[in-house]
C-alpha cells in the first residue's frame, strides 16, 4: 500500500487485485475538486473502494460532509450497508453512521395522495412513556441497518419508516438513495430541505453510472394529449370550488386568479382539439406513426389561449405587472402546480394539472435550444399524443455535478469514461479504466463470424444458422446457459421453436414480475447444486436478467449475446443522433448515439456470470459486426475475441473449453 493514503476506510483486511489503484486515483481527482469517473469491471470492489475514497475526503474536509451513495438497484443497497458494517468493525476510532431509503411508496401503509399523510401511525399508543420516532430514528442511526430492517421495526413502533429515515439523514454520514433525490429537479428541492442537506456539503457516489445519462433524460420527458387537459380543467375547477366554498375574503384575488386559470384550460382545450385533429390526420394519411412537432410551436397554443382570455375578460386588472407571454404562462404553470383536489383510490398517482405545470416549465427552460425535442405519436388514446424529450442529459446532471463538494461515478461498462463526462456535462474530471482481476482465459469471447442480426441480412437461413449455434452451444455446455437478444420480439423468433435436448427452455416476457426473476433463480440454483435438468432462459439486452442480477455461485456456464441493440431509428433517435453531432462533433455522434451504448448493454450481459475468482464462464457473440471497427472499438482496450465461422466451430470450441477450464472451489 501507498504510504501517502490512509486506508482507515477500507473494508477488507486484504484489498483486492486492483481496489488500491482505483482508491488512489479517486481519491487523487477529489483532492483536486475534479469528479472521477472510473471503469471497473466486476472483481474490483467497486463499492468498497469508491465508500473508502469518499469517507477519506469526508474525514479531511473541513465542516460536516454527507457521503450520498446513488444506485438505481435496491439489491446494491444491502452490499452498501454490509459493506459499511465491515468498515466499521476495522475501524475503531468511529462508527459510520448509515441511512438506507427507497420510495415512499415501498415503506408506507396507504399513502394519502392529496395529504400527503400515511397510515403507519394509525395503530401507535399515545400513551406510551417515551417517544416512539425516537426510538427507530436511534435504531437507524447506532448500526448500519437495511431499510427493510427498519421497515420491520417501525411496524412494530407504528411509527412511519420513511419519514424517521428522513429525519435520521441531518446526523448520518453516508444516505443511500435512488438517482432521483439528486437528478430530478421537484424531488431534489424537497427532498434535500426535508432532510437538511446541501448539495456542496454532498460527496456523491454514483453506481451504475452508465445508466445515469438516460435516466436523467427519461426522468425530464413530459406528455400532452387532449384528455389530460379534460382532468386538468375538471381539477381546477375542484379547487376552485373548495376554495369559493370555504367564504373567506382573503381568497377573492386567489378565486379571481383560478377563475383565470380554468377559463385559460377551456380555451386550451379547444385550441389543443384542433391542432390534435390536424396531426391525426396528417399521419394517418401518410406511412408514418409519428411527427416532428416545433417546440415554439406549442408555446404558441399554450400563448395564444392566455392572450386571448386575459384580454377578452376582466383579467388585466390583475397582470397589471405582468403582461408578457412569458411572466403569463409562467403563472399559469405556478397556478397549476398548487392545484389539490382528491384524488379516487386506485387512480392515478399524478395530477394532470400537476403534469402540465411540469410540461410548461420544461418548455419555458429549454424552448429555445435544439436540446429539446417534441414528437407527436399517433399510438395512444383517441388522438394520439405529444412526448417532448430532453436530449442534453447534462444541462440537468452539469449543475448538480458542479454543486456537489465531489463525485464519483463508477461502473463495469463506463466505457469510455470521456462520453460519460461529456454526456453528463461535468467540467473537471479524470478517468480511470481498470483491468478486470479475473484471469482472461476464464471466460474467453468466442464470435460467430457467419451470422448477424444486422437489418437487411435477416431471413429463414441466418436465423437457422443462429438457432444450430445456439444449440451446438447449449450441448457442450455441462451446466445452464443465458440467452440474450435486442428485443421480445427477436428473442421469441430464435427461441420460440427452438428445440434443447435435455434442457428446461424458459423465456422471459414484457409481463415478467420480481416473483418468476425469483423462481428463475431458483431453478438455476438446483440445477447446479442438484443436478436437475440445466436450464437455458431467454432475456434482452439492457433488461432485469441481462443488467439487474448478479449469478453468483456459478450457477450460469455460458452467456450467448444474438446480435447487437442498436437504437430504433425513429425520430426521436434521428433527433437525438443530430443533437449529438452538432454538440459532440461528427467523430463522436455515432459512438455516443449508438454503437457504444449498443455494446455496453452486451458487456452488462458479458459480466453476469464471473463474480468471484473461481468462476468460469464462456461468452459466445452471435453476431459478425462485433469485429467491425464501429463496434470493436468500444470494447475495454485488449479485448481478445476467438473467432468461428459456423456451428460445428462453436460447439467445438465450448467442448474443449469445459473440459480444460473448471469451476473451483468457493473461497
Amino acid at each position: 500500500m501507498s504510504d501517502s493514503v490512509d486506508y482507515t476506510w477500507l473494508a477488507h483486511d486484504r484489498p483486492r487485485p486492483g481496489q488500491i489503484e482505483m482508491i488512489e486515483s479517486c481519491i487523487n481527482s477529489l483532492n483536486e475538486g475534479n469528479s472521477h469517473l472510473t471503469s471497473a469491471p466486476t472483481g474490483i470492489g467497486k463499492t468498497a473502494a469508491a465508500l473508502a475514497a469518499a469517507f477519506d475526503l469526508a474525514s479531511k474536509s473541513s465542516g460536516n460532509k454527507t457521503v450520498v451513495f446513488l444506485t438505481p438497484k435496491q439489491a446494491q443497497h444491502q452490499i452498501v450497508v454490509d459493506t459499511v458494517r465491515k468498515i466499521n468493525q476495522r475501524n475503531n476510532s468511529y462508527t459510520i453512521r448509515l441511512v438506507d431509503l427507497i420510495g415512499r411508496e415501498s415503506m408506507c401503509e396507504n399513502v394519502d395522495k392529496l395529504t400527503g399523510d400515511c397510515d403507519c401511525k394509525k395503530n401507535q399508543n399515545t400513551k406510551l412513556s417515551f417517544n416512539p420516532e425516537d426510538e427507530v430514528r436511534k435504531y437507524i442511526l447506532n448500526s448500519p441497518r437495511h431499510v427493510q430492517e427498519v421497515i420491520d421495526i417501525s411496524k412494530n413502533y407504528c411509527v412511519c419508516a420513511w419519514a424517521a429515515c428522513r429525519s435520521a439523514v441531518r446526523d448520518c454520514d453516508l444516505l443511500v438513495c435512488d438517482y432521483n433525490h439528486l437528478f430530478v429537479e421537484n424531488i431534489r428541492e424537497s427532498s434535500l430541505s426535508s432532510m437538511k442537506l446541501d448539495l456542496d456539503d454532498l460527496i456523491i457516489i454514483v453506481d451504475e453510472a452508465h445508466n445515469l445519462p438516460e435516466r436523467v433524460r427519461l426522468g425530464m420527458q413530459r406528455r400532452l394529449f387532449p384528455e389530460m387537459i379534460q382532468n386538468a380543467k375538471s381539477e381546477v375547477q375542484e379547487h376552485l370550488d373548495t376554495l369559493i366554498s370555504k367564504k373567506n375574503d382573503d381568497f377573492s384575488e386567489l378565486i379571481l386568479l383560478y377563475n383565470w386559470t380554468l377559463d385559460v384550460c377551456e380555451e386550451f382545450e379547444k385550441t389543443l382539439a384542433a391542432e390534435f385533429d390536424k396531426m391525426f390526420l396528417e399521419v394517418s394519411n401518410s406511412n408514418m406513426e409519428e411527427l416532428q412537432i416545433g417546440t415554439q410551436v406549442v408555446l404558441d397554443w399554450f400563448t395564444h389561449s392566455i392572450q386571448k382570455i386575459t384580454k377578452s375578460k376582466d383579467y388585466e386588472s390583475i397582470f397589471s405587472n405582468s403582461k408578457n407571454d412569458a411572466a403569463l404562462l409562467s403563472q399559469f404553470s405556478r397556478l397549476l402546480s398548487k392545484i389539490e383536489v382528491e384524488i379516487d383510490e386506485g387512480g392515478v398517482n399524478e395530477l394532470s394539472s400537476e403534469m402540465l405545470s411540469y410540461l410548461i416549465d420544461v418548455l419555458i427552460k429549454f424552448g429555445n435550444s435544439t436540446a429539446l425535442s417534441l414528437i407527436y405519436d399517433i399510438n395512444f388514446g383517441k388522438k394520439g399524443r405529444i412526448i417532448s424529450n430532453l436530449l442534453d442529459a447534462g444541462l440537468v446532471s452539469g449543475p448538480v455535478f458542479d454543486s456537489v463538494h465531489a463525485s464519483i461515478l463508477m461502473s463495469g461498462t463506463l466505457n469510455p469514461p470521456s462520453m460519460y463526462a461529456d454526456l453528463l456535462g461535468i467540467k473537471e474530471s479524470d478517468q480511470s479504466v481498470h483491468k478486470s482481476p479475473f484471469e482472461d482465459f476464464r471466460r474467453p469471447i468466442l464470435v460467430a463470424t457467419d451470422v448477424t442480426t444486422k437489418m437487411t441480412d435477416r431471413n429463414d437461413v441466418n436465423t437457422m444458422k443462429i438457432q444450430k449455434h445456439i444449440q451446438s452451444i447449449v450441448q457442450n455446455t455441462p451446466g445452464n446457459v443465458a440467452l440474450f437478444a435486442p428485443s421480445y420480439k427477436l428473442l421469441s423468433e430464435f427461441t420460440e421453436d427452438l428445440y434443447l435436448q435435455n434442457r428446461r427452455k424458459i423465456v422471459e416476457d414484457r409481463n415478467w414480475s420480481k416473483q418468476d426473476v425469483s423462481e428463475l433463480l431458483v431453478n438455476l440454483r438446483e440445477a447446479t447444486k442438484f443436478g436437475k435438468k440445466p436450464v437455458v432462459f431467454g432475456g434482452v439486452f439492457g433488461g432485469r436478467l441481462s443488467e439487474g442480477i448478479d449469478y453468483s455461485g456459478g450457477i450460469l456456464d455460458t452467456v450467448i449475446c444474438i446480435g447487437i441493440q442498436n437504437p430504433v431509428p425513429n425520430l426521436l433517435q434521428k433527433s437525438y443522433g443530430a443533437y449529438i453531432k452538432e454538440k459532440f462533433g461528427q467523430n463522436n455522434f455515432w459512438r455516443y448515439a449508438n454503437s457504444q451504448p449498443a455494446v455496453n448493454t452486451i458487456l452488462q450481459a458479458m459480466g453476469r456470470p464471473i463474480r468471484a475468482m473461481n468462476d468460469r464462464a464462456l461468452i459466445v457473440l452471435l453476431d459478425r459486426r462485433n469485429l467491425d471497427r464501429t463496434y470493436s472499438i468500444c470494447y475495454p482496450p485488449n479485448t481478445v475475441m476467438n473467432q468461428v465461422s459456423n456451428s460445428e466451430g462453436s460447439g467445438r470450441f465450448a467442448k474443449r473449453f469445459f473440459s480444460k477450464v473448471h469451476r473451483g472451489e468457493d473461497v
